[in-house]
């Protein structure tokens, strides 16, 4: 029973387990083999290119996000805390590899789910399917509207859109590595220009 309640509290944290009543997740405890891994801190647990054979699901500690452009010219590092899912949308689809690095940069606590079980899951449980239609819809909506919003009308928006544009998250610690001369190009402006929009975001924090 403690690790029902253990199990349950922890699955609750994530969108996907929303909704399930405790009879639901005892029937799911006593029927899915659930994997639990502990990582400690500076721990690269994915790569870009790994296949997504199973869903992580990070319950406890931080991590460190690293995605990298198609040519690796530049890459941007974002820090993420618990609860956090690994990339449900490549569980399924034309590409089913990751696309990040994701590295612990704590001890780290995670559940794991094989994606046998993620199809028991979702034929035994409606609230389960809807969920991850949910999750995967919101995130199909939003990469939607990107190309539909009105234009950047400076250089300075068109230096915040290229930066919120290529991050996970929108919360939490960025770190871009990226040269200016390269920033430049990607937003069409002098290196000198966008030097002095950087250091005029940077003074206001």
């Amino acid at each position: 029973m403690d690790y029902e309640l253990r199990l349950y509290d922890q699955l609750l944290q994530f969108p996907l387990f929303q909704g399930l009543s405790r009879a639901d997740l005892q029937q799911m405890a006593g029927n899915t083999k659930f994997g639990f891994m502990k990582a400690s801190a500076r721990k690269v647990v994915v790569r870009p290119g790994d296949a997504c054979q199973q869903l992580f699901f990070l319950v406890s500690g931080k991590l460190q996000v690293t995605t990298a452009s198609d040519d690796y010219s530049y890459s941007v590092d974002e820090h993420l805390l618990a609860p956090y899912m690994f990339q449900p949308e490549v569980l399924f689809g034309l590409s089913q590899r990751f696309t990040h690095t994701f590295q612990t940069t704590s001890e780290c606590h995670f559940i794991t789910l094989s994606k046998d079980e993620v199809m028991r899951l979702l034929d035994d449980f409606l609230i389960v399917r809807l969920n991850l239609l949910g999750i995967l819809s919101t995130r199909h909506q939003r990469l939607s509207h990107r190309p539909w919003r009105r234009a950047p009308q400076s250089l300075e928006e068109r230096v915040v859109h290229f930066f919120i544009d290529r991050c996970v998250y929108p919360a939490g610690s960025k770190v871009f590595h990226i040269l200016m001369r390269q920033l430049a190009a990607e937003v069409g402006d002098s290196r000198l220009d966008v030097s002095r929009v950087l250091n005029t975001l940077q003074s206001r924090g």
